[in-house]
């Protein structure tokens, strides 16, 4: 039968060795004031147990008398958190007073007290862990006992808890893995979750993911234990590695035998070193992808001998099957991708004119996925009489197809312009392009919306014509005057090639205004007329900061909350109030391009007697935008320049298609780590501008009055 704690006389003090270990203080806990008496009079078996206990690595706790009152070690109290140490010589149910009446808790511990049966669980969650801040994902074998006193009597229940081997937690994420795999959509999304997953699943200190880049080379990007990585970081595209096809890495070595290496202690990478992190690996693991068409392998390390285990290598080949599969498909998407992307991009003009008083900017956001070339088009051309043409349009569909008549429909406007630029006239002619265009393909389906505009900067005129597409937003804004903005009221009509109507609107287009031209994936949103798209657009340009139009295109682009699945395309021109002074660079993709970027940006601002502050802050911006475009572009970049009276404007602009994939990929600067805050810091306003052709990153900088 249950009992007290026996008694007998005894020395008084402190279990020896108790505090050394850092475990509850029992010797100078206030035992007299419970039920079982001061500490020195406990019984020599009950104390030997104690001391079991308090010496033991494994947690364990004591759980003694009537009231279950709690003795536990060190290893104990890490596992229950900040209970300890209050716990100490309190009743358990009281302690744990959250969970001790679930099941498979207090019972377990009550029913061994009374009946003295021993209990075994494994496998299971640790129902009395509390881990701040992070939810235990370890599963436990537990066991109690019942603990007698000198006489026999119960007087308590000693509790062992035991981590179960890592595989079983291993196993469950490797569910996870796959499931994160599943989502991805490139080979640098595939590396970013396999680095990702490998060095905290096997707890290594370095990883890297191998592959071989179709053309006869190699591609090898790496982790490292204790590198920092934010949130920016992990959405741009890894720093791949480049070799040759007779590269000598263990993981490259793999991937073309098709044979795991397993290498428990030596200097695996030694050949390959490139820092101090891959001279101290001593133990790796290289395991093939055995993909049917892509070769490669991963791998894992650590920078102490390591055995590696039958259960670890099942564990790792099952990983690499799973980078496998997900590597085949990335490779399958980004040759589609590749395809989509070049047609689109040869379609679209490769740069718009520059003009002493009108200031032009476009903005491009892929529909869908991204993935599909699309049929949102946007040109600006001058024409013979020295105006100015704009034009934006929406050919229907999200198809090869559908670029290629957008395609079409754009040369032939162009050529319809210049040989006779009223706006009525040349959507007269492409509409019978278009219902041409339909009757070849056997379709009635075949429609295209377009809005195109001559600007006449002699006499401060617009003259527009639209069929069928959104009406144009201009933001007027006078030396003396608030802005605002209005659209247009030109006749819209019906599309090209249902049908449209010829019709014309001439309005006033003075030094300060800003026409904005917008494709509906710009206002239209699911389950949301277009007249609230269409008011929140006009009420950001018109309290947009200025009216330069790269900053206005961003600011429209943002306009309306919510995503859509349509392109998102924007034409903005500005009547500039002064002229204003431009220069560009060319920056080929070499080491010492930044440093040569920072040398001509001194200069010519140097040259335009700008403030000291200014070239500073110019010159440091432009630096850390270039080393990113040629960083995670892997591409030679532009770099442009445009001070006007107002404001310095700087661009860099790269040709990569790399990690603007996915919208959201865009919307992310960071030079590992500072670029961002620079920019933040030192720039007055910046911004991203996707294209089909790359990225623009750009910034601007308010220039102090003479």
């Amino acid at each position: 039968m249950p009992g007290t704690v026996g008694r007998v006389p005894a020395s008084a003090g402190p279990v020896e060795g108790a505090a050394a270990q850092g475990t509850p203080p029992v010797g100078h806990h206030p035992w007299g004031a419970t039920a079982l008496g001061p500490y020195e009079s406990w019984d020599p078996a009950v104390r030997a147990t104690v001391e079991v206990v308090l010496a033991s690595p494994a947690p364990m706790a004591l759980h003694l008398g009537d009231q279950l009152l709690l003795l536990y070690n060190e290893a104990y109290a890490e596992l229950i958190g900040d209970r300890h140490p209050q716990a100490v010589g309190r009743p358990a149910a009281e302690v744990f007073a959250e969970v001790w009446q679930r099941p498979g808790v207090g019972d377990i511990i009550e029913h061994t007290y009374r009946t003295a049966e021993a209990f075994l669980e494994r496998n299971v969650p640790f129902p009395l862990r509390r881990a701040a801040g992070d939810p235990d994902q370890a599963v436990y074998t537990r066991a109690c006992s019942a603990v007698r006193d000198s006489r026999g009597r119960i007087v308590g229940v000693l509790a062992v808890v035991a981590e179960t081997s890592p595989a079983t937690r291993q196993l469950r994420e490797l569910s996870d893995f796959a499931a994160a795999l599943s989502g991805t959509l490139t080979l640098d999304d595939v590396a970013r979750v396999a680095l990702r997953y490998a060095i905290t699943s096997f707890d290594a200190d370095r990883v890297s993911f191998a592959v071989d880049d179709g053309g006869g080379g190699w591609r090898m990007v790496r982790r490292v234990r204790g590198e920092l990585v934010d949130e920016a970081d992990e959405r741009l595209p890894p720093l791949w590695r480049r070799g040759p096809a007779d590269w000598p890495a263990p993981a490259v070595a793999t991937a073309r035998s098709g044979q795991a290496v397993f290498t428990d202690d030596g200097q695996p990478l030694r050949d390959i070193a490139v820092d101090r992190h891959d001279q101290k690996v001593r133990a790796l693991a290289a395991v093939p992808l055995r993909g049917s068409v892509v070769r490669g392998a991963l791998t894992v390390g650590y920078r102490s001998p390591h055995a590696w285990s039958a259960p670890e290598r099942a564990l790792l080949a099952a990983s690499a099957e799973l980078v496998g599969q997900a590597t085949e498909r990335a490779r399958r998407f980004e040759t589609q991708h590749g395809t989509a992307q070049l047609l689109q991009r040869s379609m679209l003009p490769e740069s718009l004119p520059g003009l002493p008083r009108l200031r032009i900017a476009a903005r491009y956001d892929p529909g869908v996925d991204g993935n599909a070339a699309g049929g949102d088009f946007y040109d600006a051309f001058v024409l013979p009489t020295g105006d100015l043409g704009v034009v934006l349009g929406d050919v229907a569909g999200h198809d090869v197809q559908a670029a290629a008549r957008m395609g079409q429909v754009r040369a032939a406007l162009r050529a319809l312009a210049l040989n006779d630029p009223r706006p009525d006239q040349v959507l007269t002619g492409l509409d019978r392009l278009v219902s041409s265009l339909g009757a070849e393909a056997g379709t009635h389906e075949l429609f295209v919306t377009v809005a195109f505009g001559v600007i006449d900067v002699d006499r401060e005129e617009l003259t527009l014509a639209s069929a069928g597409h959104p009406a144009p937003l201009v933001r007027r804004c006078s030396p003396a005057g608030e802005p605002r903005a209005e659209y247009v009221d030109v006749p819209s009509g019906a599309p090209l090639g249902i049908g449209y109507r010829a019709a014309t609107r001439t309005v006033a287009f003075s030094p300060g205004d800003t026409l904005l031209l917008f494709s509906d994936g710009v206002v239209e949103r699911r389950r949301q007329g277009l007249s609230p798209g269409l008011a929140r657009l006009a009420e950001s340009v018109a309290t947009a900061p200025s009216g330069d139009p790269r900053s206005l295109c961003a600011v429209a682009s943002a306009a309306v909350p919510g995503a859509t699945e349509d392109d998102v395309a924007v034409l903005a021109v500005e009547y500039a109030l002064r002229p204003s002074r431009s220069a560009r660079m060319e920056v080929p993709a070499e080491p010492t391009a930044p440093s040569r970027v920072r040398h001509w940006m001194t200069a010519q601002l140097t040259e335009w007697r700008l403030a000291e502050s200014v070239i500073g802050a110019a010159v440091l911006c432009t630096s850390e935008l270039t080393t990113n475009a040629l960083l995670h572009a892997g591409t030679a970049a532009r770099v442009e320049v445009d001070l006007s009276p107002e404001r310095l404007l700087v661009s860099v602009a790269d040709s990569g298609s790399r990690g603007t994939v996915t919208r959201a990929r865009t919307d992310t600067l960071s030079s590992r780590g500072r670029g961002l805050g620079l920019i933040e810091e030192l720039s007055d306003a910046w911004g991203t501008d996707p294209t089909v052709r790359g990225s623009t990153v750009w910034f601007e900088i308010l220039t102090p009055p003479e």
